[in-house]
């Protein structure tokens, strides 16, 4: 199973859900992922809380002026069968500028804005508007 698909899939369905918050079990992707999302407006505040002696994130999910979600919609790039890499120059931008695509670059996991910027290419995860 794919636990990064899993988390992605139980963000976007709980937003369109119109919940609070959703949890999830912990793992550094996971919490690198949250907070890449969290900077880029997509996420509320993330912590991280103790369950049954297991440790589990949980994240506030944001909506907008007219209780739309955030989140509408996610499409996973790369997966556990087929790894899909980008170049600097290949990061493109998402909806036209109005979505984000997540890279794990060799400096961590960051947008594609930011790693254009910072000429870091890497394995693209997945699109986010």
């Amino acid at each position: 199973m794919d636990t990064l698909s899993n988390m992605l899939i139980m963000i976007k369905n709980a937003s369109l859900a119109h919940r609070d918050s959703v949890v999830f079990p912990h793992s550094k992707l996971k919490l690198a992922i949250v907070e890449c999302l969290a900077a880029e407006g997509y996420v509320g505040a993330i912590t991280k809380k103790m369950k049954h002696g297991r440790p589990f994130v949980e994240v506030a999910l944001k909506y907008n002026a007219d209780k739309s979600p955030k989140v509408l919609e996610i499409k996973r790039i790369s997966k556990p069968s087929c790894r899909i890499y980008y170049g600097a120059r290949d990061i493109f931008p998402v909806k036209n500028g109005h979505g984000t695509l997540v890279l794990s670059t060799p400096k961590g996991v960051m947008s594609g804005n930011k790693a254009r910027k910072e000429l870091c290419g890497g394995e693209a995860l997945f699109k986010i508007w």
